[in-house]
């Protein structure tokens, strides 16, 4: 192997156009699906105080907002509803006319070229915030499974063209290809978030889907943020029961998992660039302390290089506008 000074690394480096023919990692708009809140009412955008340029959108204003990303290229959109009203075991949530299956039926009528995923869970919905139904302040994992199956198979029915189950309770992958596959959607895939942290990064998320839990934390069902092979675990196992596409969440301080599952499993990954990511990045550009649209691009950049074959961003519509 030749060394210095007939090894000259540098030389690919100072032409710009030399520099981008030999890019090994490329970001593109078809990487990025865009994550939307929708709130009832009618021409209601309220900026989310904790994610500046992200709002709770009406269903009128949501297509308009659909729209919009169609014509920049993003081809897909997942959907985090909040109903006007909430109850101990989240009826909103698989109510057939319920904020999200209007929103999508709505969406579908007037945007064509768009895919709408829809995410799949009972938090948004419940009284006390957690995930699933309870008994005392314990969480039933499978009286909570049926209801997730009753909420993915009315996305289906509104016309979702993806199903994303985010509540990590145990078998309800395989219960959800099951009801669905039972109900005549064979064909609607499952993105599945399979390795879900309880993080301290969703904070910001639970201010705009005003999800907080009443009390305690979702540490019974969310992954340690300390593991690393029961990700494996648990990916093999959503695989197993029907998962179409695998996701890791969050994505920035998780690249190594991101890395793990993709080498082992050889699936389509996502990664989910969570509200707290966002925010910091957000926060330090309003104070001058960081390049926002730089830094913007280079954790999107390691988000992909790490394995990510998706990435779920609140930054979709800038970076369309960059790239």
């Amino acid at each position: 192997m030749a060394n210095f000074p007939a090894k000259r690394l540098r030389r690919l480096r100072y032409n710009p156009l030399v520099r981008d023919m030999v890019r090994e990692t490329v970001l593109t708009k078809n990487d990025l699906i865009y994550p939307l809140f929708v709130v009832p009412g009618n021409n209601v955008k309220k900026e989310i105080r904790s994610m500046p340029g992200v709002y709770n959108l009406s269903i009128d204003l949501l297509v308009e907002e659909c729209k919009e990303v169609e014509k920049l290229g993003i081809p897909a959109v997942i959907l985090f509803g909040i109903p006007e009203h909430k109850d101990e075991v989240g009826s909103g949530a698989y109510d057939p006319n319920g904020i999200i299956q209007q929103a999508v039926k709505a969406i579908k009528k007037e945007v064509k070229k768009l895919l709408v995923i829809t995410d799949v869970c009972l938090c948004e919905y419940t009284s006390h915030g957690h995930c699933g139904v309870l008994n005392g302040e314990r969480i039933l994992n499978d009286e909570t499974v049926e209801l997730l199956v009753k909420e993915a198979v009315s996305h289906a029915q509104a016309g979702a063209d993806i199903i994303a189950p985010s509540d990590m309770m145990d078998g309800r992958i395989g219960a959800i290809r099951k009801g669905l596959d039972e109900n005549g959607f064979t064909e609607i895939p499952i993105m599945s978030y399979a390795v879900k942290y309880a993080s301290g990064y969703y904070g910001p998320f639970r201010d705009a889907a005003q999800s907080a839990p009443a009390f305690g934390d979702r540490r019974s069902h969310q992954m340690d943020v300390a593991n690393t092979n029961e990700a494996l675990r648990e990916a093999e196992t959503d695989i197993e029961e029907g998962a179409d596409i695998i996701m890791v969440k969050p994505a920035g301080a998780y690249l190594d998992i991101i890395w793990r599952v993709k080498e082992k499993f050889q699936m389509p990954t996502a990664a989910y660039q969570v509200s707290g990511e966002y925010a910091m990045i957000k926060a330090a550009g309003k104070m001058d302390w960081i390049d926002e649209s730089r830094v913007m691009m280079e954790s999107l950049l390691a988000i992909k290089r790490s394995g990510a074959d998706m990435i779920l961003t609140y930054f979709a519509k800038e970076v369309a506008k960059v790239l």
